[in-house]
């Protein structure tokens, strides 16, 4: 059995939108006939980390939600929205502003954009970092793919690990292996806010 340590990654959530992901998620799993057992060997998050998220108890993680999506086989936007549509030439879906699905452990908030469009490459997303201290996780980030990185607001401190901080101030950006280990860290008094936009292989 896959084990794994509650982090400040994987929080207590009580909002509408964890709540009705997990849900989601427990009616995937049990409508192809899965186990929690079945799902953590497709993922390799622990039984518990899984049961309590088809509760809504706690966020994941992206990269561990990452894993999630690709151990069902489904795009990150079937978890958020239901009716989806595949893309292909000549497509194009529009996120107005205040529709946007939030995704927030205790050190981010992103939300998350174009979920009703599945099949894409990039996972767009904006974000708002709360953490202001590496101490404030447990673990560094870690997903297939590439990660392009622009500050929209406040100072942001990029931590690869082994490497010094990268310093971004409104208007950098930063493209980089997102299989690195890596953190974003609030480095001004306000929080900071991103635009995100990850490629996933295959």
């Amino acid at each position: 059995m896959t084990t794994e340590k509650l982090s400040p990654d994987l929080i207590p959530s009580a909002t509408a939108t964890q709540a009705d992901l997990g849900a989601r998620v427990r009616d995937i799993r049990k409508a192809r006939g899965w186990k929690l057992q079945d799902l953590a060997d497709r993922t390799g998050l622990a039984v518990s980390t899984i049961s309590k998220m088809e509760r809504g108890a706690i966020s994941l993680t992206y990269d561990r939600f990452m894993r999630l999506a690709q151990g069902l086989g489904m795009d990150v936007g079937d978890l958020f929205t239901p009716d989806t549509k595949g893309f292909e030439a000549g497509s194009a879906t529009l996120t107005k502003s205040g529709e946007t699905k939030i995704h927030e452990t205790e050190t981010y908030v992103y939300e998350m954009l174009a979920t009703e469009m599945t099949g894409k490459h990039m996972v767009p997303m904006t974000g708002e970092i709360k953490a202001h201290e590496i101490k404030d996780f447990r673990e560094y980030v870690t997903h297939p793919g590439e990660e392009f990185l622009y500050l929209l607001s406040g100072v942001l401190d990029v931590c690869i690990k082994g490497r010094d901080p990268v310093r971004l101030t409104p208007g950098d950006s930063l493209y980089f292996d997102s299989a690195l280990e890596h953190l974003y860290v609030s480095a001004s008094p306000e929080n900071a806010r991103i635009l995100v936009v990850c490629w996933k292989p295959g």
